[in-house]
């Protein structure tokens, strides 16, 4: 099967009015607005970034996709879900002020932000996949009450799976906790000693308090550690160290095996955007102003996931002569999450591209 990505291409540092207006295209093309019935709830999954994050997908994006949504008289809504890290996600509360502080208004969207986890993230759902590594995912209690899904997603680079697109924005961003824990449970990180300034902040992030000092160093208790990997994000000194071929491989797999949980319960009436613009290295949870990686490229969308992802590494490699996630990080393979995304049925790696 050969799937249709639509590209709306940008010049390199396209304000974002046109970033929007190339969503609005990209989106268009896509058919998904004739698909949903008068009163749908669409959940529109984003990510409002971090605290100091700029790149993140601007509200002025979701206000585009809001808009067309609303011509057929839906009643869309964004969402995301907490993090296993602290800071400014890490519950329902602090997330939605946070999305409300970061541009993500009423006023200014045409949609109030909902999580689906729950006040804390422990509102979840358990959905049979019959994975290669579970029978069974758990995901955010509510999403399955949404009448369809539109994935907003802004492409980096990521530390643990190389590239955080719709397939990552999906598996982990719609689990829930104990979801996300599954997901990380391969990474065994350890802090090396002579790299380490003992600066603090891997152990004011770890949401379990399994980090100490022990002799001037950051020291990782492995009884308390939950593989959440924040650490290893968070350290600006490269001194938290995991197998990346055994850590990315089980995550990525994991990741693909969690979206599988929420796309076949939505089948036709699921979207994906993936925003080519303000490319970085790393993920927007981030808590800094990352530096562009990759030029501009566009607004791509489509209505399978993993020609989208596909689509999203090929053009980043016609652009720069390497991918996003080779620019990023060289010593991970991101393919194993689309190729194991494509392995569960979520779509094709063959696709045409289209330009809008």
């Amino acid at each position: 099967m050969t799937s249709k990505v639509f590209a709306a291409w940008l010049k390199d540092g396209a304000p974002v009015s046109a970033q929007a207006e190339a969503l609005g295209r990209a989106l268009e093309a896509t058919g998904f607005v004739k698909r949903l019935g008068k009163r749908d709830l669409v959940a529109i999954k984003l990510h409002v970034g971090e605290k100091n994050n700029t790149t993140h997908v601007k509200p002025e994006l979701a206000a585009e996709a809001v808009r067309q949504l609303k011509k057929a008289k839906t009643e869309p809504f964004l969402t995301d879900t907490s993090t296993l890290y602290r800071g400014q996600r890490e519950n329902a509360v602090r997330h939605a002020l946070h999305a409300h502080a970061h541009g993500f208004t009423v006023e200014a969207v045409g949609a109030p932000f909902l999580p689906l986890d729950g006040l804390v993230g422990a509102h979840e759902r358990e959905t049979k996949v019959d994975g290669e590594l579970s029978k069974s995912v758990k995901v955010a209690g509510e999403v399955f009450l949404a009448d369809a899904l539109l994935v907003l997603t802004h492409a980096t680079g990521h530390i643990e799976a190389g590239i955080g697109a719709a397939i990552k924005n999906v598996g982990m961003g719609l689990s829930s906790r104990s979801g996300k824990m599954r997901q990380h449970s391969s990474i065994d990180p350890v802090v090396e000693n002579d790299k380490c300034t003992n600066c603090g902040k891997c152990r004011k992030w770890c949401p379990e308090s399994a980090i100490e000092e022990r002799d001037g160093v950051s020291f990782i208790v492995r009884k308390k550690c939950i593989g959440c990997g924040e650490c290893i994000a968070v350290c600006r000194f490269g001194a938290v160290k995991f197998n990346y071929a055994k850590g990315s491989d089980f995550l990525q797999k994991a990741m693909a095996e969690h979206a599988a949980g929420v796309i076949r319960h939505f089948g036709a009436k699921a979207c994906y955007i993936n925003v080519l613009a303000d490319m970085t290295t790393d993920c927007d949870c981030f808590d800094t102003n990352q530096k562009k990686a990759v030029p501009d490229i566009g607004v791509i969308a489509s209505n399978d996931v993993v020609a989208l992802d596909q689509a999203t590494l090929d053009l980043t490699a016609k652009a720069t002569g390497q991918s996003l996630a080779a620019t990023a990080h060289p010593r991970i393979i991101p393919d194993i999450q689309i190729a194991h995304a494509e392995k569960m049925g979520l779509g094709s790696r063959k696709y045409e591209l289209v330009e809008v």
